[in-house]
């Protein structure tokens, strides 16, 4: 009893010491977004905003083949370290590194040739277009660097250099954050500058990063060698989060019309705002999430049971702490956060006032269903993981549609409403097809 006692408290200081360090990389991620988005909103305006909001869909999409790769690869390097195999562990890192660059390399072709008919799919704002199709083509060619940069930074985390990686993602928006103001305002390149911004910070995140393939402790070398083929069991451990996060993009494009269409240019700047307090919960959920993979793997591949159930409490019990809190705050101090982002009409900072508070509610069982969806995943539940995975998005877009037409007045509750929705179909799932999860 000793013993267990003496590994819990050891599990625990390691369990601690992976969450805020995944905390600080989500941190550094979220606050860079939102004091982007805060920027832009000062040094550009509202329509800067909007335009940085249209754009999401292409890094989300960005983000979201980023984690067929890096995901699936950190899982599998996790089980592969756990069990102590060295040649599977520099086979998985290879394939997923070089997938990852010419992804990014892909999309970089696109950015020269294909910007205008890509922005046009994304902005049907002639007013918007402009800024859209700036920012967007200089995502576009900058694509390498996103990849490259959640692709080392997953797999470094999941062999024991957590720290580094939270050191660059910080370094990255720091970077990121002081060039905006160089870029924009004194160079001159507008919102264009923001986009430039974000490139260069990522490239400083990633030359940090390489300093772990120079460590006694690195694990990751490149090497082709293995018994069997690995790539399509790379993008099956990837796939629950990646369709989540495509369907994510979906909801995104969809919503992005639907309050344009519905509410104009003072809707979607509103909406974009809400987009940006997303970070916060998800500076939350990614740092938990990212945890719970990276020592979750790694005990499931010593078949240690004991040690995975006491890494799922703590990070439930982090996640509803941290939640409350987050909510409160948007909900006691909507106006402020309204005008930090740029807002200066009474019309607009009420609208605010009033949406916020139901978006902060709203990203409170999105945070839980993401969480648990892991959680399906980890325990190898891969049919329930991918349900939640296209359920996540896929609820709240006919439920927009329903609320933009016959309800127009209650558009801003579809999400909130989706997402229990979605508790209950995963709740009623869970008991009729009997899975095992157990926290």
């Amino acid at each position: 009893m000793k013993e267990t006692n003496e590994k819990d408290r050891e599990l625990s200081v390691v369990f601690w010491r992976y969450l805020w360090s995944s905390i600080l990389i989500s941190l550094s991620a979220s606050v860079g977004t939102v004091v982007d988005g805060i920027i832009v909103g000062n040094l550009i305006g509202e329509d800067g905003v909007s335009a940085v909001n249209l754009s999401s869909p292409m890094i989300q999409l960005l983000f979201t083949i980023s984690l067929v790769v890096a995901s699936g690869a950190g899982m599998l390097i996790g089980f592969a370290l756990g069990q102590k195999d060295g040649r599977r562990v520099r086979y998985i890192f290879t394939l997923s590194m070089v997938a990852s660059l010419l992804v990014g390399v892909l999309f970089t072709g696109a950015g020269f040739y294909f910007s205008d008919s890509i922005t046009r799919a994304f902005c049907h704002d002639d007013y918007l277009f402009t800024y859209t199709h700036d920012y967007l083509k200089v995502i576009l060619i900058g694509a390498p660097s996103f990849m490259m940069l959640w692709e080392i930074s997953a797999v470094i985390g999941v062999d024991g250099s957590p720290r580094l990686a939270s050191l660059a993602i910080i370094v990255d928006n720091l970077v990121n954050l002081c060039l905006d103001i160089v870029f924009i305002e004194y160079v001159g390149w507008g919102i264009a500058g923001s986009a430039a911004a974000t490139v260069v910070g990522h490239l400083v995140g990633i030359l940090i990063m390489l300093r772990h393939f120079k460590g006694k402790g690195n694990s990751l070398t490149f090497s082709l060698t293995h018994d069997k083929p690995e790539f399509l069991n790379i993008v099956l451990q990837g796939a629950p989060l990646a369709i989540a996060s495509v369907c994510l993009t979906l909801l995104l494009v969809s919503a992005n019309h639907v309050f344009l269409s519905a509410k104009g240019q003072n809707g979607i700047f509103v909406f974009a705002v809400c987009m940006n307090l997303l970070q916060i919960y998800n500076m939350y959920i990614s740092g938990t999430c990212r945890t719970l993979q990276s020592l979750g793997a790694v005990q499931i591949g010593k078949n240690d049971d004991h040690a995975f159930s006491l890494i799922l409490r703590k990070s439930f019990l982090f996640i509803t702490v941290s939640m409350a809190v987050t909510c409160l705050l948007i909900c006691l101090f909507p106006g402020v956060i309204s005008r930090a982002f740029g807002a200066d009409s009474p019309e607009v900072i009420a609208e605010c006032n009033h949406v916020f508070r139901i978006f902060a509610v709203s990203f409170i069982p999105f945070c839980y269903i993401y969480l648990i969806m892991i959680v399906y995943k980890l325990y190898k539940q891969d049919c329930m993981a991918l349900f939640i995975s296209f359920a996540l998005s896929l609820t709240v877009i006919p439920l927009l549609l329903l609320f933009f037409h016959y309800a127009p007045q209650y558009l801003w509750y579809s999400y909130l409403v989706a997402y229990l929705l979605e508790i209950v179909a995963i709740f009623v799932l869970h008991k009729l097809t009997h899975a095992r999860l157990s926290l």
